[in-house]
């Protein structure tokens, strides 16, 4: 558990839902950019990866999409044994679905009638991008990342989820060596649905936490 978990962030803030972040091309490189950039030379240079190999992985991580994740959910929704190895280990559980998560630990939290989990990074935007996609603009806002571990409901809010008072908010901050995501709780009369109509209750805010998942229409 992160040690911004609890429920007492509450503060005030006067952005919109989705709080601005500014294209990258309005600024210039920043340290750790050009840094990183100095990394990914060396290692062609070097010969440890070639250029096409990470060329490879950059278009594997643009090409995952939060339909992966949402398969993931609906599969644990309902397989209650899978959903315990889900909250054991996420990258095993989805290499039983062949979906290769790469080799840093993501962790499920559970929403549940009592709980609400709710995922952010504080110090960048550490996602879990090979389960859920790429992470979107307000994730990485400076905004979400300083307010959500102060005032979560007051962030959900403006996402228009409004959390009882007697239900508790917890905030899991990512890190470089630990990812989460939230498995969302099962919406009501979805008993005798299979796994791809569930799935289709799963989108992308409801596994950060900034949501929940979609109403059975």
């Amino acid at each position: 558990m992160s040690p911004h978990d609890g429920p007492g962030h509450d503060h005030e803030h006067d952005h919109g839902p989705h709080p601005y972040q500014p294209d990258i091309e309005d600024s210039g490189y920043t340290e750790r950019m050009v840094m990183a950039q100095a990394v990914e030379e060396l290692l062609i240079e070097k010969g440890i990866i070639t250029a096409d190999e990470m060329r490879a992985q950059v278009e594997l991580m643009d090409s995952r999409e939060p339909a992966l994740g949402a398969k993931v959910v609906a599969r644990a929704w309902a397989d209650p044994a899978f959903k315990q190895r889900l909250l054991e280990d996420v990258n095993k559980a989805a290499a039983e679905m062949d979906i290769d998560t790469g080799h840093i630990p993501i962790r499920a939290v559970e929403n549940t009638p009592d709980v609400h989990n709710v995922i952010v990074c504080t110090l960048c935007s550490c996602y879990p991008r090979l389960l859920i996609g790429l992470p979107p603009d307000w994730y990485k806002s400076r905004a979400y990342r300083s307010r959500t571990v102060r005032e979560p409901r007051v962030v959900l809010a403006e996402f228009g989820t409004e959390i009882a008072d007697d239900v508790e908010v917890r905030v899991h901050d990512s890190t470089a060596d630990l990812r989460y995501m939230v498995l969302p709780m099962r919406p009501a009369g979805t008993d005798d649905w299979d796994e791809d109509r569930l799935a289709e209750l799963v989108n992308r805010d409801s596994m950060i936490g900034v949501s929940l998942a979609s109403e059975p229409k």
